[in-house]
């Protein structure tokens, strides 16, 4: 319903909308992606590509209010021309331009959304060369998450091979929007659907610890500062094989290969044989939803015990058996868990699961 009456927001929406309401200005939930594009570009034909994705998916031009009694609604802008931004660094040394490349994606992925203007989603086209562009693509994670970064790259590439041909686009309406997904998880999850996974949560859950003990070299701050880092490692492809093929003799994927290295990982630091991890899941398991732009990711907490001393290949069976039930369990949002298990909080850590 575009500017139609006020909608109320999915469970993964009204979880980023009160960690706003927390931290406002902050870039902790955007998302940022830079492509590289070579060769001649019709920068006209992007930019209509860019307008019609933003056409097709509402959640993109979706903003958000705060109703008279103090709760979140959302409301869908129409879609209005969108420009696409654009500088050339074409005159710049090639040491200097690599340099102001680097600063200008900082500065987008750095810059804040604000929850309540519409469209939650910025662009940026940097002409690098005669024939090289890079184009900055900037999301609130309220409006989008991984998988949705797909579709928007799929579709972007799709549009603007027919507008280059002057063809008009060949893809389908899309029959729901996020928005009727939000409407529709409002109303079915409540009564024996959400007692039956809680209960099912209750049950896996129960007397969990309530912190991973990993052995720091610095003591833990009371407030989390969320700062870190990533590191890369690349593994072998005879190793990438070796996996593969031990995941298909016992029967698991290889992320349950992986999951159950972790967790042994994990106990050979902690010495704890409880372990809980938490895992992000993508939680499209209906078909209308895999072709939406839109913000459906949960977290599962994945709980196993390695009490006892199991062998590698009993402790994959056990993971299978967790990974199965939580999958299968999927649709309870971790904060309506946390709501409801009600651990002890505490500013140093998140609640259930900290890896």
């Amino acid at each position: 319903v575009i500017n139609g009456d006020p909608m109320p927001l999915s469970f993964a929406q009204q979880r980023l909308w009160f960690m706003d309401q927390l931290e406002s200005g902050t870039s902790l939930y955007n998302i940022p992606a830079a492509y590289l594009l070579k060769g001649p570009l019709n920068v006209e034909a992007l930019e209509q590509s860019v307008n019609e994705v933003l056409r097709r998916h509402t959640s993109l031009r979706t903003y958000f209010i705060t109703s008279d009694d103090g709760s979140p609604a959302q409301l869908i802008a129409p879609a209005t021309p969108f420009k696409l931004p654009q500088r050339d660094l074409r005159d710049l040394p090639d040491a200097e331009r690599e340099i102001e490349v680097k600063r200008l994606l900082a500065e987008e992925t750095n810059k804040p959304f604000q929850l309540s203007v519409a469209p939650l989603l910025r662009c940026l086209l940097l002409q690098t060369g005669a024939e090289e562009h890079v184009f900055i693509l900037t999301v609130h994670h309220i409006a989008a998450d991984g998988w949705s970064m797909g579709v928007f790259v799929r579709e972007l590439a799709a549009l603007y091979e027919a507008y280059l041909e002057q063809r008009p686009s060949t893809l389908p309406e899309l029959p729901v929007q996020y928005a009727d997904f939000a409407v529709w998880q409002r109303n079915w999850l409540r009564g024996e659907v959400f007692d039956r996974l809680l209960d099912y949560w209750r049950q896996r859950l129960q007397n969990a610890p309530a912190r991973l003990a990993l052995p720091a070299d610095k003591p833990r701050p009371a407030i989390q500062t969320y700062r870190g880092s990533a590191q890369f490692k690349s593994i072998s492809p005879e190793l990438a094989q070796s996996l593969t093929d031990l995941s298909n003799r016992e029967g698991v994927t290889p992320y349950m290969t992986l999951l159950a290295g972790f967790n042994t990982l994990l106990h050979y630091y902690t010495g704890q044989s409880d372990i809980v991890i938490g895992t992000d899941v993508a939680n499209r398991n209906r078909g209308e939803t895999e072709s939406l732009i839109g913000f459906f990711i949960n977290e599962l907490a994945l709980r196993t015990d390695l009490s006892g001393n199991p062998t590698f290949r009993e402790l994959l069976k056990l993971v299978r058996e967790t990974a199965l039930g939580a999958y299968a369990h999927q649709d309870l949002p971790f904060e309506y868990l946390v709501e409801q298990l009600q651990p002890n909080r505490d500013l140093s850590h998140s609640p259930l699961v900290q890896v």
